[in-house]
């Protein structure tokens, strides 16, 4: 909704908003200094740069991935979402987010597990099963493995120490 305003105060008619895409009316006059400001008051930015807009690309697919179950295997599904070759993706990712695909993809699952075990609905091996783990042993050792702690210590804390996806590196 804060988005929302900041276009609807400058007159500028959105057509959709998504998760980090905005889509709007081609000839409309835009002052973006005024915009690109008032944008990163709330938190947010303008992605100009192909490249930039790529890697946002690549992210907001990955959690779509990481939230929807899905039969393809990451490769091909964001070859299919973003029409581009994986080898192109991954070079692209990992040149500037100084990590690869992989391993931001594993990073946005531990953060899905540890709202899954705050949310206390699923046992460890379902939360395995809903993320396409082959079984909860191997996401226990990833889950130690990138949070120092085993996921039962994380469920006995009761704390939330979830990172927001825009801090996911």
């Amino acid at each position: 909704m804060a988005i929302l305003n900041v276009f609807n105060n400058q007159n500028i008619e959105v057509k959709t908003i998504q998760l980090g895409k905005i889509t709007i009316d081609k000839k409309v006059e835009i002052n973006y200094q005024k915009l690109d400001k008032q944008l990163k008051d709330l938190g947010f930015e303008l992605i100009k740069d192909p490249v930039d807009t790529l890697i946002e690309k690549i992210k907001i697919k990955l959690i779509q991935y990481v939230e929807n179950s899905n039969d393809n295997t990451i490769v091909t599904y964001l070859e299919n979402e973003i029409g581009k070759s994986y080898t192109t993706l991954s070079k692209t990712f990992s040149k500037n987010e100084g990590i690869t695909i992989e391993k931001y993809y594993i990073n946005l699952k531990i953060e899905k597990v540890k709202e899954l075990i705050q949310m206390q609905k699923l046992n460890f091996s379902e939360i395995a099963y809903t993320l396409n783990y082959k079984n909860s042993s191997h996401l226990a050792k990833q889950f130690k493995q990138i949070t120092g702690m085993s996921m039962t210590d994380y469920k006995s804390l009761q704390i939330d120490t979830r990172k927001t996806l825009d801090k996911i590196v």
